[in-house]
């Protein structure tokens, strides 16, 4: 059985309608009580996120804050939230459905990215309905809103289930046509969110990719599609994350990258495994599965960089985040698709339904399997064994 509450977290003003909004923080747990997720009806927002190490303490695996002001300062790198209408970046801001061009707002540069100034993640979701294993949000985006054509009804369901998942299902629909990309914009350390650069080059990563989409210095995809064969992103088998994005310095700060995931082992949702990570010193490991076509993999290369004397960013429970202390694995149609012929499509139609979803489940490593988290074959857990 899964238990859900809810209390109000502060109060804000809707920066679109202007009116006055409780924001509300919901609460689910389930018998195990070896997961405990925390979420906001500000930006839809995964506030927390605690699951159980190999010995049995929680702690919380995911970046953020205490108060609902500090979500909404300038300085928040979207902590949890739903991103959207489109996340990622637009080159220019500009594209065209059939032969109308569209201009989005540029608010990264000379770049659109993750819904302009006041995307998804910026507003107070409407509660639409409490399930008896979690919660949904709605949020209608009016016609011509950072420069987007029609009014836009999306939802984000989450559901906690019992082996320790937690299902986001988001869906959009339009009054015209338009285009849609939402993601969940989590920054995940399994070996607590405050253990920073130490704790995440200690994780084990593996993406099942066999390209990226190449970038340029803006990361704005070329439109060439990048084997990842000897290469530092290849993680089509379990690799040291620390030892990878040392091999990718100095050229680059980090990983930024679109993996584009083959569409093959369906279930019933159109829902594919992912990605897997393990961090061997607690045993916790997770696995993302979803049915988008690729995945922005972030390893929070624009945090504060202590090393250059930057101040850091403090989170939760006074937490000093920087640089290089959490990583993103981001479910989502790749980024600048409608100007690249050959990427898949994000219009939505009037008629149609946008959905997608992404599961993130965990769990952790016996000991024994922790020596060889490296293995990981067709029916086994994410320790390369068994599952617990």
């Amino acid at each position: 059985m899964i238990h859900v509450s809810q209390d109000i977290i502060g109060s804000t003003t809707d920066p679109i309608t202007k009116e006055v909004a409780h924001i509300y923080r919901f609460t689910l747990v389930n018998d195990q009580t070896q997961m405990y997720v925390q979420i906001l009806s500000y930006g839809a927002t995964i506030y927390s996120l605690r699951v159980a190490d190999a010995s049995g303490k929680l702690d919380d695996v995911v970046l953020g804050f205490d108060l609902l002001e500090e979500y909404e300062q300038p300085q928040n790198p979207y902590f949890g939230a739903t991103i959207g209408r489109v996340c990622n970046r637009i080159a220019n801001g500009s594209f065209f459905i059939y032969d109308k061009p569209v201009q989005v707002t540029k608010n990264r540069g000379n770049n659109h990215l993750h819904g302009g100034k006041i995307g998804f993640d910026k507003v107070p979701w409407d509660l639409k309905e409490i399930h008896v294993d979690g919660v949904t949000f709605a949020h209608r985006s009016l016609d011509g809103h950072e420069g987007y054509p029609g009014e836009v009804y999306a939802t984000v369901r989450y559901t906690l289930t019992e082996d320790n998942a937690l299902r986001i299902h988001m869906t959009a629909k339009t009054t015209m046509t338009t285009v849609v990309n939402m993601t969940n914009h989590s920054y995940f350390n399994l070996a607590g969110h405050n253990s920073g650069r130490k704790g995440l080059y200690e994780h084990n990563v593996a993406i099942f990719a066999e390209d990226i989409t190449e970038t340029d210095e803006e990361s704005i995809p070329t439109g060439i599609f990048k084997p990842v064969v000897f290469t530092p992103y290849d993680f089509r088998t379990m690799e040291n994350l620390g030892k990878r994005i040392q091999a990718l310095q100095p050229d680059k700060l980090g990983f930024d990258d679109n993996f584009c995931v083959p569409r093959i082992d369906l279930d019933a949702n159109g829902v594919t495994p992912v990605a897997r990570v393990i961090h061997p010193p607690t045993g916790r490991w997770m696995e993302v599965s979803s049915n988008q076509p690729g995945v922005q993999f972030y390893t929070s290369n624009y945090l504060p960089d202590e090393e250059k004397g930057e101040k850091p960013l403090i989170g939760r429970s006074n937490a000093r985040y920087c640089k290089h202390g959490a990583f993103c694995l981001e479910t989502q149609v790749y980024p600048d698709a409608p100007n690249h012929a050959n990427f898949p499509e994000i219009i939505l139609r009037p008629g149609q339904i946008y959905e997608h979803i992404v599961n993130y489940k965990f769990g952790t490593c016996k000991k024994t399997a922790l020596e060889d988290a490296g293995s990981i074959g067709e029916g086994e857990g994410a320790c390369g064994g068994p599952e617990d």
